[in-house]
């Protein structure tokens, strides 16, 4: 996993080509203004959600990691904590090949806190648990980048 500000993206030396075209996209266009759903990038090779939705408490959140995909979560607007582990420390369910989906259950190692313009950057060997409350709930809005990757089994 890798965390940083967009603002200082030159701070934290080489990303790879794909998080940084990815960063470099977010620069060039608004991404507040842009609806929910799915905006294509590059076809199925690289894409970007944009989601709203409100911060809750862990209970009411589920545990994934993906396969073929690897996430770039940007803060758009509000505050969330966002639970991580490895997948080997978690207990794995069915791997849902058609959504990139695998859901797991598990207790988190370390918690990150994003803001507006904080990135984290997910592989397919972080369990992440997004959308949990920091202090109270809020109303968030985050771009998920999806970025294919080779399958790593």
């Amino acid at each position: 996993m890798v965390i940083g500000n967009i603002k200082h993206v030159q701070d934290y030396g080489v990303l790879e080509e794909q998080v940084a075209a990815c960063i470099e996209w977010a620069k060039k266009h608004n991404l507040r203004e842009l609806s929910a759903g799915t905006h294509e990038i590059d076809g199925e090779r690289m894409f970007v959600n944009i989601v709203e939705y409100e911060t809750t408490t862990p209970e009411n959140r589920f545990w994934e990691a993906h396969r073929h995909y690897l996430d770039v979560h940007l803060i758009l607007c509000g505050t969330e904590q966002i639970d991580l582990n490895f997948i080997k420390n978690m207990d794995l369910k069915d791997f849902q090949e058609e959504n990139d989906f695998l859901p797991m259950e598990g207790e988190k190692k370390v918690s990150v806190v994003l803001e507006e313009g904080d990135y984290l950057v997910c592989y397919p060997g972080d369990g992440h648990r997004t959308g949990v409350a920091v202090k109270e709930s809020v109303k968030l809005k985050k771009a998920i980048f999806k970025v294919q990757i080779q399958n790593r089994e």
